[in-house]
């Protein structure tokens, strides 16, 4: 066989309704020195995510049609990238200004597009439709951790961000339909105490199923919920007056500390007159404070969705790489329209004040809000349905690299889950705020799974004879990787030392 023409490799593909996928790529002998051999997956491995008969033949991507739409797929593709980043943007934007946010929001969008770019063009070449088996097939059993170990660490901070929206939002929830005016020291509204009761409750029941089923339909849900969202932040910027009432300590407004005459209101909100008030409701478009570090991991946190490229990929109708990545650009677009609008709306609406999570900002104005408050039940079902789905790849990742081969069992499949579920309350209930979260997996695995694995991907499994390593497109590759690494370093550096002065807590208020 000629050292450039490389074969085909088939693999396992198991389709979850509304964008959520799991891969496994099965094992045909490949050649030459930087080829590596994948065991074949067990058929345990096969039915975890959804229920196959015994009797039905194995599905092969050479063998599999696929049926999805061009639009469906730009659904599925914008629902993967669409998550809880969206409500951290408003707050990067406070500390970033709106150029400097606009400018790096567009940055780190064209970066994550010509990244997909990337793992598109490597999985034309090997026939590989998985993101650890491009890892695989670059690197062998180390390149197949690492993405698996990227993938995982990426997951836990999604499902870690959504258990901190469960936990300070379920409270405020409880307190309005209470209609108490101040939050007391009650068990019940204690978010620690919550987010524990619903995980324990409603997430591990869910994520000890044996199959998704239909979890899958959550994904739509919680993207109907997210737009549901933009549109309430758009239509009550031109609602709450600026500058905002003065707060006490439990959040409420406490009028009688302000500055100034209270006599005056503007659609229902008393609005406060004080001396300086044009400096507390201007827009800024350039800032850098200690903050600032923490946008491009936001950004990077709200952006990846690269793991799930690859599967959509495989169940797309007649699929070519250049459908693809118009897949891609659209979603990727749609996103961008959608993360600008809502970090605009929420800055205009509480410039300084913003907070880390922008839904919890709100109780500020208005505690008993009906239009925030069917918004925050609406975000809370489809994060606490969500946190299961997300749970199931995991689960499944770690499965494969400590238990690769070993059959089905229920003891362990439950073990993983509740160990899972517990670190991850862990880290809920003992992080200042959802900005840290954000920041550090911002930081780490996001910069892996967009910038670095997919260029160093591509530079190992493009063929010497189609692309040299000191032609154009490897360059770009290599500088792209580059750049990611460089990316991480100052993030961390960053966010480590802002941490060590403490600045990491002020995320959670203003």
């Amino acid at each position: 066989m000629d050292p450039g023409e490389i074969p085909i490799q088939t693999e396992l593909v198991e389709l979850v309704p509304n964008g959520k996928y799991a891969v496994n790529a099965s094992a045909i002998p490949l050649v030459g020195n930087d080829r590596f051999e994948e065991p074949q997956p067990t058929m345990a491995e096969m039915e975890e995510f959804l229920p196959q008969s015994p009797d039905k033949k194995q599905t092969h991507f050479t063998d599999f049609e696929g049926k999805t739409s061009f639009g469906m797929s730009v659904f599925n593709l914008s629902n993967a990238i669409m998550g809880s980043g969206i409500l951290g943007l408003a707050y990067a934007m406070a500390n970033t200004g709106i150029l400097l946010f606009l400018f790096l929001l567009t940055t780190v969008a064209l970066l994550s597009s010509y990244s997909i770019h990337l793992l598109l063009k490597s999985s034309g070449i090997v026939g590989i439709r998985a993101y650890e088996q491009l890892g695989y097939r670059a690197f062998g059993t180390p390149g197949k951790l690492a993405a698996a170990t990227a993938i995982t660490l990426q997951n836990i901070g999604a499902m870690s961000s959504y258990l901190y929206i469960v936990k300070s939002e379920v409270p405020l929830v409880i307190q309005t339909f209470l209609n108490l005016e101040e939050k007391s020291t009650d068990w019940y509204l204690n978010g620690n105490y919550l987010v524990i009761l619903i995980s324990i409750t409603i997430i591990l029941p869910l994520a000890l199923m044996k199959q998704l089923g239909y979890l899958g339909y959550a994904s739509g849900f919680s993207l109907s919920c997210m737009v549901f969202f933009l549109i309430s932040v758009i239509y009550k910027k031109f609602q709450i007056p600026c500058p905002l009432p003065e707060q006490d300590g439990n959040g409420t407004r406490n009028l009688s500390n302000a500055q100034g005459s209270t006599s005056d209101y503007q659609n229902g909100y008393p609005v406060l007159q004080p001396a300086a008030a044009g400096a507390a409701c201007s827009a800024s478009l350039f800032t850098l404070n200690s903050q600032t570090a923490y946008t491009i991991p936001i950004m990077a946190f709200a952006f990846v969705c690269h793991p799930e490229v690859l599967p959509i990929y495989t169940e797309l109708k007649d699929p070519s790489k250049k459908k693809m990545q118009g897949i891609s650009n659209i979603s990727i677009a749609v996103m961008y329209v959608m993360y600008f609008l809502a970090a605009l709306f929420g800055y205009l609406t509480f410039y300084g004040r913003v907070e880390s999570e922008l839904l919890h900002t709100y109780s500020y104005v208005d505690p008993f809000d009906v239009l925030i408050l069917c918004v925050r039940v609406a975000v809370l079902t489809a994060v606490t349905l969500t946190v299961p789905i997300v749970l199931f790849p995991v689960r499944r990742a770690i499965q494969q690299m400590l238990f690769q081969g070993k059959d089905f069992s229920w003891v362990r499949h439950t073990a993983i889950a509740v160990v899972l579920l517990s670190t991850i309350n862990l880290l809920v209930i003992f992080a200042p705020s959802i900005l840290g979260i954000f920041g550090l997996i911002g930081a780490t695995s996001a910069p892996c799974l967009i910038f670095i694995f997919p260029a160093i991907f591509y530079i190992r499994i493009v063929p010497k004879d189609k692309e040299p390593p000191k032609s154009t497109p490897k360059i770009l590759a290599a500088g792209f990787a580059g750049l990611g690494v460089l990316f991480m370093v100052m993030s961390l550096s960053f966010i480590i030392s802002d941490w060590a002065m403490g600045g990491g807590k002020s995320g959670g208020s203003h």
